[in-house]
């Protein structure tokens, strides 16, 4: 079912996080406190909507000189393709060379406030809600090319220093896998 993104306010503050990647290295929010910025993306391997943007995700980040995560926090006992080897595949086919981090208790993508995959987050220099929004227009079978434009502007204008352009419209994907509580 496709989701929209629930447009946390701008000016929130990352929240604190520490998660292992594939590898089982911990990534932590402090990891990332000294740079120009932190995108972060929950993402996963199943969703359609993360499929056909999953390649030029992959080229916009890399040229964005901001450095970026992924997050999975699907239920993956639910959606198996979204275990880690079927996310160690998605990065390698899509040419990922960001860390892909683990959510296995899902309480990270509940307080980062993370609705659908794909979902943006995209932290200034102070580590500030800059953006949070869609890739570009394009979602599977309407039509338009993938681009990243949206996404690939509030990367700039945040390497720059600045804020990420306005107005932002929420990111569409397939909802988040919670599990029962």
């Amino acid at each position: 079912m496709a989701l929209e993104s629930l447009m946390v306010p701008l000016g929130t503050p990352a929240p604190e996080f520490a998660l292992p990647d594939l590898d089982g290295r911990t990534h932590r929010l402090s990891d990332y406190a000294n740079g120009p910025g932190l995108l972060v993306v929950f993402a996963c391997n199943h969703c359609p909507y993360v499929k056909h943007l999953e390649n030029e995700l992959g080229a916009v980040i890399d040229a964005s000189g901001v450095p970026a995560v992924a997050i999975c926090t699907n239920d993956a006992d639910a959606y198996p393709d979204d275990k880690p080897e079927g996310l160690r595949a998605q990065a390698e086919r899509a040419g990922w060379t960001f860390p892909y981090l683990i959510d296995a208790t899902q309480s990270v993508g509940r307080v980062f406030g993370a609705a659908c995959t794909p979902d943006f987050f995209l932290y200034d220099a102070n580590l500030l809600l800059t953006y949070r929004g869609a890739f570009d227009e394009s979602t599977p079978g309407n039509g338009k090319p993938v681009t990243g434009s949206e996404l690939r502007a509030a990367l700039t204008a945040v390497r720059a220093g600045k804020p990420a352009p306005e107005p932002q419209r929420p990111s569409m994907g397939c909802s988040i896998k919670w599990r029962a509580v």
